[in-house]
């Protein structure tokens, strides 16, 4: 029996034009790149968002009449924002429970010592998988719900597909819950690119990694050094798209099946989608939500959007 990985890949390597799905970006090295992009310079998105959470949590507190939370954070990562937030919603008086879920075991082990170590009362219960499986932990949690998904992962959803996967958690949530949704707002044109294709190659290491990876566990023969990153960025539709260029006319083995590429092919890997407010209101709306209030860092870069 195939693999689910080794299925979606050669789906998508099978596909005109060819597309690999992003969540595969995310094993053990994997995690370990996305790592140092988090700290990159040029990678401006997590510095931006922990501003807002710095400094408005305590305002975002404010908006949640429930005195205990379950704080349910879909995408976890690292935690190393999240424990910024968990603190400050601790200090406007909350009594919260913290469910982190994450495709990835190996990082949601590193949440669980990076918010520990700071905050070691907090009840914390991480759950690795697909959160659009794991999620339906979500109408089985009694008590009021605060679910989070930062990092402007919601523009790893273009167009349909992301009022879709708002849809989805909106049917998990009761009238009590919240969502707090962050996204990466419209910006630079510039701006937005660098941090897709910084200067050192940290991307590009991170986008080639899933050829690697498929090297690794699917004992495909992809030659790392003829492809080539390539990130592009369209500054009216608010969509970066990255891709995997071959560099010439080649051949891939995997699982007995050939994929050929021909020279200057492009592998599509990943969409992120920046917003205009009204953009992000209204996707919101097409989802279901109602209510719908922001916060913003001082440059008005990146975007909390708190809903019900």
């Amino acid at each position: 029996m195939q693999s689910p990985f080794l299925t979606d890949m050669l789906e998508g390597l099978n596909k005109t034009p060819k597309v690999l799905n992003s969540m595969y970006f995310y094993d053990k090295i994997g995690d370990t790149i996305f790592q140092e992009i988090m700290n990159m310079d040029a990678y401006y998105l997590p510095k931006v968002e922990l501003e807002i959470i710095q400094n408005q949590t305590a305002e975002i507190a404010n908006r949640l009449s429930s005195e205990e939370l379950d704080i349910i954070e879909l995408g976890a990562g690292d935690g190393v924002k999240t424990v910024a937030f968990l603190k400050n919603m601790i200090a406007a008086g909350k009594k919260v429970n913290y469910v982190p879920l994450d495709i990835s075991p190996d990082v949601l082990e590193i949440n669980k010592t990076n918010i520990l170590s700071q905050i070691p009362e907090l009840s914390i219960e991480p759950i690795a998988g697909d959160y659009f499986k794991t999620m339906a932990i979500l109408k089985d949690r009694k008590k009021p719900k605060l679910i989070l998904f930062l990092g402007s992962n919601i523009g790893n959803f273009k167009g349909q597909r992301g009022t879709d996967f708002l849809k989805l958690v909106k049917s998990h949530m009761t009238s009590e819950d919240h969502l707090l949704l962050g996204a990466d707002l419209k910006k630079d044109p510039k701006t937005v690119l660098r941090a897709y294709n910084d200067p050192e190659g940290i991307t590009a290491r991170f986008n080639l990694n899933l050829l690697s990876r498929m090297n690794r566990e699917l004992k495909a023969n992809f030659d790392i050094k003829k492809f080539e990153h390539y990130p592009y960025y369209d500054p009216i539709s608010g969509s970066c798209y990255s891709y995997l260029v071959s560099l010439e006319n080649q051949s891939v083995e995997i699982a007995d099946q050939t994929i050929l590429f021909s020279k200057n092919e492009c592998i599509h890997t990943e969409v992120s989608q920046k917003y205009s407010l009204n953009d992000l209101q209204e996707l919101c709306e097409s989802a279901g939500f109602e209510k719908f209030q922001t916060f913003l860092d001082q440059k008005q870069w990146f975007c909390l959007a708190l809903t019900q």
